[in-house]
Formats: structure tokens, C-alpha cells, sequence
């Protein structure tokens, strides 16, 4: 039973398994003899064979016109697999580039409804050594309530500095008025323009909540993007002037 699982992990099926047996049990024996002494047809054990004879665990030579195959040694099977780790030893460094590459490309997750919104407001706390955001403050002590003055306490606590730019009103001025202990900056953007969202900015991730219809929150993990996103808001920032 042992050896079926070690052959089992060296990458042979049960069928395999039996005929590369058969083979090392008989030495260099026909078709017909290896097939009847794995119990398998001489059809499927001729395939089988042709396969372990491609993995190297066989090889196979013509005797007149019956053609004979013998099971290679097993410590020919183990310099084989140490061949294959070696080989595998070898392209690493370009296995991890293309494990590199697909962790750069961006990680989308979607959330729905306030449990959703806290589930990100708490990554936020976990992860965030700064914040930037913009937005509208109105929606969010609206629709998060008790909970969003939880979240600044604990913000505060956790030493996590925010800058803010928020769409100007008079909730936005009393953030404004809070600065200082609330571990705070804030810059009022004058608009005609009704918005109800918000965005956060931390290390490599992007949280955009929507607070109009149905409570949406979505978080994107990309450098690329949390560059981009915190290069622009930077801008504005810079621009704005209150």
C-alpha cells in the first residue's frame, strides 16, 4: 500500500501504478504479460505503457517482431524526480514574476447595506497608517449614524491622521470645526453639483461607498490606481484654498 501512494505521488494513476508494477515484478516481458498480470486489457495497458514510457519510468526495445518492455530501475525513478524538482529549481524566479504579475492586476470586492459599509470601515481601522478621502459628510452621518462617530473615536485612538475634502454644508463646516481633535484637515469644495458618496484612500486600496438608493460599498486593491486616485485628489487639495 505504501508503495502504491509513493507512485501515487510521483504522478502515476492506479492504472499506471499497476502496470509499472507488473513491469518491475516480470522484467522486460510482451504486452500480453504485463497486461495479464495487471489484471487490464492489452489495448489500454499498450497506452499506458506508451504514457510511463514518455514520463521515463519505462523503456521498451523490439526482440524480432514482438516489442518488450521493462520498468526502470527505482533509483532511476528517484534521480528523475530529483531532475524535475531541479528543473522546477530552476524557472522559479520567472514562476514567481508571473505569480508577481497577476498581483498586480486590481482586486474588486463588492458590499451591500451598512453591515457591508462597517465591514470595509474596519479594514479601514485594522490597515489605514493615513487617510485621504472626498466626499459628501452629509451622507454618511446620515446613513452610518451612531456607528460613523464610533468609527472617529476609534480613528482618533488608532492614530490615524485624515485629510478631507468635503462638498461644502453646514455638516462639512462643523467637521471643519473639529479639526484639531478629531485628528483632522479639512478643505470645503464649493459646487452646484449634488453628490452622495464618498471615497477613501489607504496604502494600496480604494473604498468608494454610494449612499443614494441602495447602500453600496466598493473596495479596489491596486497600487496603480491608489496612485492615480491619491495623485488627483493631492491636486485638488493643493487647489482648494479654505
Amino acid at each position: 500500500m505504501k508503495i502504491e501512494k509513493a507512485l501515487g505521488r510521483a504522478g502515476l494513476n492506479d492504472k499506471q501504478t499497476k502496470v509499472y508494477l507488473a513491469c518491475l515484478e516480470l522484467g522486460a516481458s510482451s504486452v500480453k504479460k504485463i497486461s495479464q498480470k495487471a489484471g487490464l486489457i492489452r489495448t489500454t495497458v499498450y497506452e499506458i505503457l506508451e504514457g510511463l514510457k514518455q514520463k521515463g519510468f519505462v523503456n521498451t526495445f523490439l526482440n524480432k517482431t514482438v516489442r518488450y518492455y521493462s520498468a526502470e530501475e527505482p533509483e532511476q525513478i528517484i534521480r528523475l524526480a530529483e531532475n524535475n524538482i531541479e528543473a522546477l529549481k530552476n524557472v522559479l524566479p520567472e514562476l514567481r514574476a508571473l505569480g508577481g504579475e497577476a498581483k498586480q492586476r486590481p482586486a474588486v470586492r463588492f458590499y451591500q447595506g451598512r453591515e457591508g459599509i462597517k465591514l470595509i470601515m474596519e479594514e479601514i481601522l485594522k490597515e489605514a497608517k493615513e487617510l485621504i478621502s472626498f466626499g459628501s459628510a452629509d451622507d454618511l452621518f446620515r446613513e452610518m449614524g451612531e456607528y460613523q462617530q464610533i468609527f472617529v473615536k476609534r480613528r482618533v485612538e488608532n492614530k490615524i491622521p485624515l485629510r478631507v475634502i468635503l462638498r461644502d454644508t453646514p455638516k462639512a463646516r462643523e467637521r471643519k470645526n473639529l479639526e484639531i481633535q478629531q485628528l483632522r484637515q479639512v478643505r470645503l469644495l464649493s459646487t452646484e453639483t449634488d453628490f452622495n458618496g464618498l471615497i477613501f484612500i489607504w496604502g494600496n486600496k480604494i473604498a468608494m461607498f454610494s449612499f443614494k438608493n441602495d447602500l453600496v460599498g466598493v473596495v479596489i486593491e491596486s497600487k496603480i490606481l491608489a496612485e492615480t486616485e491619491r495623485g488627483l485628489l493631492n491636486g485638488l487639495w493643493d487647489k482648494i484654498y479654505n
